[in-house]
């Protein structure tokens, strides 16, 4: 039997949480400019970060948007997770694992983790939580992490036995995603975690006020010790304007995903700190294939041609990159191939498809979350289609809405966005495209027997050269039939009071504060 002791263990994936150590010492007490009293030393008294959106949820298992995990990931902690320096997989809430054979995985969990209810996170606590989270009745948006999986048995207190159901490469990967956080049994069966979640994290949850705030605290039994920020508000600013103006007083502290046509404002302000890296988020126009009209290939063709993604990228100031491929340079299954294999911005071309075959007799729904760059793509894509002779009408929601209304079909076009958590091709064309996952993740409805069949061969084989020919196929594949317009990969961008530092942005745009502390 072959045993592996994690400490770092490379895998090809995303990045999930990490975070490097900060100091802390006692200090008077003192006030910065927006009036936010510290405890002086590394101690934070309260620290405020900005979204336009409001969360959809507080679950992990029943959620699956960035604006929630943005919370989530905050009070809740998966098996394995990401080092931020090398990429690699290391322990979190796993201390070992075995694999005896290529179906067989066996986890020893760390016996000094306590959920903020005082329940030992355990064995128990991890199937109780995996079978819940693949459970058909649960209708987890992303059960599909879990899919692979055939049984969990809890062999002793702190040893779960995983058996899957055929081999499965990006297993551990799977496991470190953040909709794979590990839930309190105790606190799931007396309360609805979506409202009151109950973690193992660095911080525990005090109030959640809807369309408002959810307010945390530091976990003072944390085994890693308690963060330097005592409070914690995700307060809910919808105008990015104004959010950034909060940044400049100091009534906020951190904002991320920074407005390509504000990033001028916001380097102009000089208690502020910057950062950007390259990401390996994707942002694509996807047809509800589940409308006769939209299996139409000429249709889907005009609609790509008519749409110059080079002019919108250029309108990122920097915060984009222009590639046709659905995956991203940082991804596992990309090829510089793909960079160009969509179809081409041909106006011409767009308006002879419209007249040949009256696209513009009927009105499309194009759909957008009310989010800065979701509605600018929005409006150049419908001044664009307008132009070659499409008849668009933008419907405009609120994100957790926005998210309900795709799931159910209620759209003739829309942006979507992965942030490709754990880098891996299959687990990007899993969820968003495979057949299995329409009615939850799968907003496009796309269903494609050849294609399938490439995912599920991606998934299954062991060999990682033949994944790569596997996830490049899928992706010609879509792109050939025009079933993804690719508009472009982001930016990681995040600027937070210069006061503060070790704050942790990954290049799945995820971030993590609890090291953040005073300099």
């Amino acid at each position: 039997m072959k045993k592996v002791w994690v400490l770092f263990v490379a895998l090809i994936a995303a990045v999930v949480l990490a975070a490097c150590g900060g100091e802390s010492s006692s200090a008077p007490s003192q006030t910065n400019e927006g009036g936010t009293t510290e405890a002086g030393g590394g101690e934070i008294e309260e620290f405020v970060y900005a979204s336009t959106s409001d969360v959809a949820g507080l679950s992990p298992i029943l959620t699956n948007d960035s604006v929630s995990a943005n919370v989530q990931e905050h009070v809740y902690e998966t098996l394995f997770e990401r080092d931020t320096d090398t990429g690699e997989l290391i322990p979190s809430l796993a201390e070992s694992y075995e694999n005896p054979d290529e179906l067989t995985w066996i986890f020893k969990i760390r016996e000094d983790v306590v959920f903020h209810d005082g329940t030992p996170l355990n064995a128990e606590s991890v199937k109780y939580t995996f079978d819940k989270l693949r459970d058909p009745t649960t209708a987890a948006p992303r059960a599909s992490l879990l899919e692979p999986v055939d049984e969990i048995t809890v062999e002793d207190e702190f040893t779960v036995k995983i058996t899957t159901k055929y081999p499965y490469g990006p297993f551990l990967a799977s496991l470190a995603h953040s909709n794979a956080a590990i839930v309190s049994p105790t606190a799931d069966q007396a309360q609805d975690l979506m409202s009151n979640p109950v973690g193992s994290g660095p911080f525990k949850f005090v109030s959640y006020t809807p369309g408002d705030q959810v307010v945390l605290e530091a976990f003072e039994d944390y085994r890693d010790g308690a963060p330097d920020i005592k409070k914690l508000v995700f307060k809910v600013v919808p105008e990015i304007s104004t959010a950034i103006s909060m940044l400049q007083t100091g009534e906020v502290d951190f904002i991320d995903n920074l407005p390509s046509e504000q990033i001028a404002r916001i380097e102009s302000i000089q208690n502020v700190d910057i950062e950007k890296k390259d990401g390996t988020s994707v942002f694509y126009l996807a047809f509800n294939q589940s409308r006769p009209e939209n299996q139409d290939e000429n249709f889907r063709k005009a609609v790509a041609a008519a749409v110059d993604r080079d002019a919108f990228v250029g309108k990122l100031n920097g915060l984009g990159l222009r590639s046709d491929s659905v995956l991203g340079p940082m991804v596992f299954g990309y090829n510089e191939s793909k960079n160009a294999a969509g179809q081409a911005y041909d106006p011409e071309l767009a308006k002879q498809l419209v007249e040949e075959n009256g696209y513009g007799d009927r009105t499309i729904s194009l759909l957008t979350a009310n989010r800065d760059n979701f509605v600018l793509m929005a409006e150049i894509a419908q001044a664009q289609l307008t132009e070659a002779g499409f008849n668009v009408k933008i419907e405009t929601m609120e994100w957790a809405t926005f998210l309900d209304t795709a799931r159910a079909g209620q759209f003739d076009i829309t942006f979507l966005s992965w942030a490709n958590l754990t880098q891996d091709g299959s687990e990007m064309f899993y969820p968003n495209l495979h057949t299995d996952n329409i009615g939850s993740s799968n907003r496009a409805q796309y269903s494609n027997a050849e294609f399938d069949e490439l995912v599920d061969a991606s998934r299954t084989s062991v060999d990682q050269e033949e994944r790569l020919n596997y996830l490049d196929q899928a992706n010609g594949l879509l792109l050939e039939q025009n079933d993804v317009v690719v508009m472009y990969h982001g930016v990681v961008t995040g600027a937070m009071n210069s006061e503060y530092t070790n704050l942790i942005l990954e290049p799945n745009g995820k971030w993590t504060l609890k090291d953040v502390t005073r300099k």
